[in-house]
């Protein structure tokens, strides 16, 4: 029996020297929702400053991936670049890793990228990250949010996912936002 988990939508967004990464609650199985206030975004503290992450996928799978992203984190000293590459290398080539089914979005004040098991590493263009069932929403509305109001980073992704929330039916408004001011 092949049953896809499924859920959330996890957004970032840079704005002016402010970053600010949140995600839905929603956990569903199947077509049943098995969890509401689920969190799946967390900050990591380096000595080069604060790094926000998030999930979309099997949560014990992105809470491992975290665990490793972590260890990779203080192994390279914070570097959240060389970090992901590393990370990325080691999903893709360990025989356990390789089958964890997760994508991970990370960002500080300057980078955002997208990492997931086949090895992939996407920095998007400009200031916004988006992963998930309804990361193309919530995307969109960040977009237009950015373009047309003065909200904060937290904001943009608050009133973002909200819209997400609304749409997909994988996305619940438990919405959790992480900042770095």
């Amino acid at each position: 029996m092949d049953i896809k988990i499924r859920s959330t939508t996890i957004l970032g967004v840079r704005k002016k020297g402010m970053v600010a990464l949140g995600g839905d609650g929603q956990v569903t199985f199947g077509d049943m929702a098995f969890k509401q206030k689920a969190v799946k975004v967390r900050k990591f503290e380096t000595e080069k400053g604060i790094i926000l992450g998030g999930f979309a996928g099997a949560a014990a799978d992105a809470l491992t991936l975290f665990e490793k992203f972590e260890s990779k984190l203080d192994e390279y000293e914070g570097d959240l670049t060389r970090a992901v590459v590393e990370l990325a290398k080691e999903w893709r080539m360990d025989k356990y890793l390789r089958n964890l089914e997760a994508l991970l979005a990370l960002m500080d004040k300057r980078n955002a990228f997208i990492v997931s098991g086949d090895g992939n590493v996407i920095q998007p263009d400009g200031p916004i990250v988006a992963i998930g069932s309804g990361g193309g929403f919530a995307q969109a509305a960040a977009t237009a949010y950015l373009k047309s109001t003065t909200y904060s980073a937290k904001k943009v992704v608050e009133k973002s996912l909200q819209i997400a929330a609304d749409l997909c039916i994988y996305t619940n408004d438990a919405i959790t936002v992480l900042e770095d001011k």
